[in-house]
């Protein structure tokens, strides 16, 4: 998920609000703590993770498919000239809208959205708040409306992880006494897709843990050997899951581009793919909304699940407690990352926080990825042999899927109710829910 920058203390000795949430925190934890959380070294130094920015703040700029609202503490991402309506509110907004001079058409619907096309660039988030205002609609109720928004493989609003990955040591093998947990269990993958290589690269690690599929497939470059933004990303969460969880099989889907950007409807296109067995939904990506309501698709899409199954997403990587979709659903388990300093396990910097947080785990993973190089502007250029260091949300949430695929392993139990029982732990702060090692 996108950058991470940390907080700064405040002036004249104060502590930040963070550090005041690390200090009681710590304090919770230091009981529970044990082997096989470790502290990692930075990814990065502030000069790489700023050039990784741009280069993604670039490759979106020039994404003609992609529009920016940029008020400040609202800003969100979103398609141009779509506009999103509840199927059942479809024909009051068309008509409320040709009424007022906006020619539109209808295209092609989702998880129970109509799709609405307007035929020249026009201000979506402006027309929106006007739909949604009970004025425009005396005795009768407010459509549920909404811009087509985009989502990312998860960062701030406007881009990927602050931190690029770093070229790490090949992984030792699966402990062989870890190979029963999560057996049985199959995780879906919603992400960039997988590396074409990565069963025949990482034999130990990915080789039988997947049907290799051509629609599957990470398109990893953007020429030659050459890395785009979050190329490999599937791939590197595909193998934290595998490590949280040996036994465990993956069914990646491609929601996301190489660069990171997808949309509700790739989200919810990659979530019809899985396959019948998936019963843990990884969503290691996510956005902000108008308004911050819940993404209605998105979460048609979730409800549309099996009532056995589980959902499990990543909090985002703002560094904020504003709720990013689809972790803030109700149903689904929101994943927030804590990290290692000097004093010990803490919340990580970047990592969204709040009541509507679930879980936590660290960040910070060693994982299975891609051969390439990853040009940064005026830095070094980093090269890839298959492994990589990284951090985010997106990394904490694979290792809270992996988890929870060996409880249900270890219990005979459903997803839903290893949910219920991992949500039933005490909590490790209000704002980052249950830890999970």
């Amino acid at each position: 998920m996108p950058p991470d920058h940390p907080t700064a203390p405040h002036p004249g000795g104060r502590l930040s609000r963070r550090q005041l949430l690390a200090a009681s925190a710590l304090a919770a934890a230091a009981a529970s703590l044990g082997a096989g959380l470790r502290p990692a070294p930075a990814l990065a130094d502030g000069a790489d993770d700023d050039a990784y920015q741009r280069a993604f703040d670039e490759a979106l700029a020039n994404d003609k498919n992609v529009r920016r609202h940029t008020t400040p503490g609202r800003e969100f991402l979103y398609r141009p000239r779509q506009l999103l309506a509840a199927d059942a509110d479809a024909e009051r907004v068309i008509a409320w809208l040709r009424a007022r001079d906006y020619p539109v058409t209808v295209g092609a619907g989702f998880a129970g959205v109509t799709r609405l096309l307007f035929d020249r660039e026009t201000d979506v988030p402006a027309v929106v708040a006007k739909l949604r205002d009970p004025e425009q609609w005396p005795r009768q109720p407010v459509p549920n409306v909404q811009p087509h928004h985009v989502l990312l493989g998860l960062g701030n609003i406007m881009g990927n992880p602050g931190s690029p990955p770093l070229a790490a040591a090949e992984l030792p093998p699966p402990d062989k006494s870890r190979l029963g947990e999560g057996a049985g269990v199959t995780v879906g993958i919603c992400d960039t897709g997988i590396w074409r290589q990565a069963g025949g690269y990482h034999p130990q690690w990915l080789g039988d843990a997947y049907l290799p599929e051509i629609d599957d497939e990470d398109p990893l470059y953007v020429h030659t050997d050459v890395l785009a933004a979050q190329g490999g990303h599937g791939t590197f969460v595909a193998g934290v899951v595998r490590q949280a969880a040996p036994g465990v099989r993956v069914d990646p889907e491609q929601a996301l581009n190489a660069t990171g950007v997808g949309d509700e409807e790739s989200v919810v296109a990659a979530m019809d793919r899985l396959a019948p067995e998936v019963s843990v939904v990884n969503l290691s990506l996510g956005g902000f909304t108008q308004d911050d309501q819940p993404s209605l698709p998105l979460a048609n899409a979730v409800a549309a699940l099996p009532t056995t199954s589980a959902v499990v997403a990543a909090a985002g990587n703002a560094g904020s407690s504003r709720p990013i979709w689809p972790a803030a659903l109700a149903r689904v388990i929101a994943v927030s990352a804590v990290s290692w300093d000097a004093e010990g396990l803490v919340p990580a910097a970047y990592s969204g926080f709040g009541p509507w947080v679930d879980v936590c785990a660290v960040g910070e993973r060693d994982s299975t990825y891609v051969e390439g190089q990853l040009p940064l502007p005026g830095r070094p250029t980093r090269v890839f042999r298959g492994f990589a260091a990284w951090a985010g949300t997106s990394f904490a949430t694979a290792h809270v899927s992996g988890r929870l695929a060996a409880l249900m392993s270890a219990g005979g139990l459903s997803a839903d109710a290893a949910r219920l029982a991992l949500l039933a732990e005490p909590r490790w702060h209000p704002d980052y829910g249950v830890l999970v090692k």
